[in-house]
């Protein structure tokens, strides 16, 4: 029998207002993974988690990819759009993950507002989850999750980070993060 291989991928890095983007790819050209680099450690632990046994390889990301982040973090929210991402995940976390993505730079939405939108109006800590477990973040922007008064409640990347891209999106800030 032979034992499977580790299924690899392409690391790069990019400069950001916020910070250092780490950057995985796949040899199709898709994201897969987008965190930061003061978070390396939560990114390996993602992408065990969603593929097992892997290996990360520094090359350089698409440029399709890097050219439309660096247009978002100047001011053309759209570019997101055209990132194509693909990652491994629940039905359930699929399912918040597309959904995520109908939400327009600068609106926001409580995680129970979420979950009903969903159809799961119990859900909202499950929500809160799969949230958590998004690998492509910004792009996937689960940053657009608030808590019901308001606040900005949880970020992987950090408050910081996720009310820097609120308030680059023009969303309206209420309530400042709780610590």
């Amino acid at each position: 029998m032979t034992a499977k291989q580790p299924q690899r991928f392409h690391l790069d890095r990019l400069e950001t207002p916020i910070g250092t983007a780490l950057l995985v790819t796949d040899d199709q050209g898709f994201l897969r993974a987008l965190d930061w680099s003061d978070y390396e450690t939560r990114l390996h632990r993602l992408l065990r988690r969603h593929y097992g046994d892997y290996a990360l390889e520094k090359a350089p990301a698409p440029k399709s990819i890097t050219a439309a982040l660096t247009s978002y973090f100047a001011g053309d929210l759209g570019e997101l759009k055209k990132i194509k991402w693909k990652t491994n995940g629940t039905p359930f976390q699929r399912k918040v993950w597309k959904e995520l993505q109908k939400i327009r730079a600068g609106k926001t939405s409580s995680y129970g507002a979420f979950a009903v939108r969903l159809n799961v109006p119990n859900a909202a800590r499950a929500v809160g989850l799969a949230n958590g477990s998004n690998p492509v973040s910004v792009v996937v922007p689960c940053h657009r999750l608030i808590g019901a008064d308001g606040s900005l409640t949880g970020y992987g990347g950090g408050l910081a980070r996720k009310e820097w891209l609120l308030a680059h999106e023009g969303a309206a800030l209420g309530k400042r993060a709780r610590s």
